[in-house]
């Protein structure tokens, strides 16, 4: 095991930037930014022991200044889609920044993946990592209540990286934390004949804004959004509702400590990645609107959080976090090799 940190570059504004690398015994290697807490690069031995990096990047860090696509970061205050901008909590009105077209999407423009954060590694026995953490302020991006927030990667030798999360608060909050890496197994070209299995019977229909309406669906009413069986993510992809995937699923077995949410299988290389967590949904997001810097379902992201719009939806689990509580959740990548 080693950890490694690094200055990375500065902002426009003057803010260094580090990189921390990790790296396990068997050579899977993580690269974390202190900007945006963002997962930059993860190399990962293909069937013939060839390593490659496996989610989107970008060469420097003013690629990842100037990134619209959220890549590798760490998402919050609220992942994900509030609609209208708008909610209430505790009889008062909250009004949010609009950054996708009528709604707010992963805490504004100005959101954690836009702050720098402050490191720790840490290194021992069978696993290394960096504790991150970051005060967001009262009123920042809208949001009641100065929130601590915490965000462990852990790199460990059985070629798991595991994101742990935790917050606390001084006044009521809704609070819904993600990582937003884009993967890609083969590490080129697109995601189409990877196959991806979700253990989710059910998903959040959505409205044309992709606001749920409240309904849990069954996947099995909707074939293109069936992957209880695991199937070549390209299978159904023009069929799926809006032409693509950009959905929350409903994880099955979420009452569990650690459950498994989905795995998906690049069968060329033989690399795998399962995903685990303690969260009630995993967004399911096929890269419909990559073009440019990158390939159009060039990579794929799976992130796991409380339901969009919860804030709103009293019928979803609760993202709110109170004073005296602790918000906390686990997401686990296991990385293995099928030949």
């Amino acid at each position: 095991m080693s950890v490694q940190s690094r200055p990375w570059g500065q902002l426009k504004s003057g803010e260094p930037v580090q990189q921390i690398t990790l790296t396990n015994a068997n050579q899977i290697m993580a690269k974390i930014l202190t900007y945006g807490g963002i997962l930059a690069e993860l190399h990962a031995p293909d069937k013939d022991g060839k390593n490659a990096n496996v989610c989107l990047t970008y060469p420097d860090l003013d690629g990842f200044e100037k990134d619209t696509f959220f890549i590798g970061a760490t998402v919050g205050r609220f992942a994900n889609r509030i609609a209208k901008g708008h909610f209430e909590l505790n009889g008062k009105s909250y009004s949010l920044a609009i950054n996708d077209g009528p709604n707010h999407l992963h805490g504004g423009p100005t959101g954690y993946f836009a702050r720098v954060w402050d490191a720790e590694p840490f290194e021992k026995s069978g696993e290394c990592g960096v504790i991150l953490t970051y005060t967001s302020a009262d009123g920042e991006e809208g949001y009641p209540g100065t929130v601590n927030v915490k965000v462990m990667y852990t790199l460990t030798d059985q070629d798991e990286l595991r994101i742990d999360y935790e917050a606390t608060t001084d006044q009521a909050t809704p609070i819904n934390l993600t990582n937003h890496t884009y993967w890609n197994l083969a590490g080129k070209g697109t995601v189409h004949d990877h196959v991806l299995k979700l253990h989710c019977s059910r998903f959040l229909a959505v409205d044309d804004t992709a606001i749920p309406t409240g309904e849990l669906a069954p996947v099995a009413e909707t074939p293109a959004m069936d992957f209880t069986n695991p199937k070549p993510v390209g299978k159904d992809l023009d069929a799926a509702p809006g032409g693509g995937y950009d959905h929350c699923f409903v994880i099955d077995d979420s009452n569990g400590p650690l459950a498994p949410a989905a795995k998906l299988t690049d069968p060329a290389s033989g690399r795998v990645m399962e995903v685990l967590t303690t969260k009630p949904g995993i967004q399911f997001y096929s890269g419909n609107f990559l073009e440019g810097q990158f390939v159009k379902h060039g990579a794929l992201c799976l992130e796991t959080q409380f339901f969009p719009d919860a804030p709103n939806q009293p019928e979803f689990p609760s993202c709110i976090l109170n004073p005296g509580e602790v918000y906390k959740h686990t997401t686990v990548h296991r990385f293995t090799v099928e030949k």
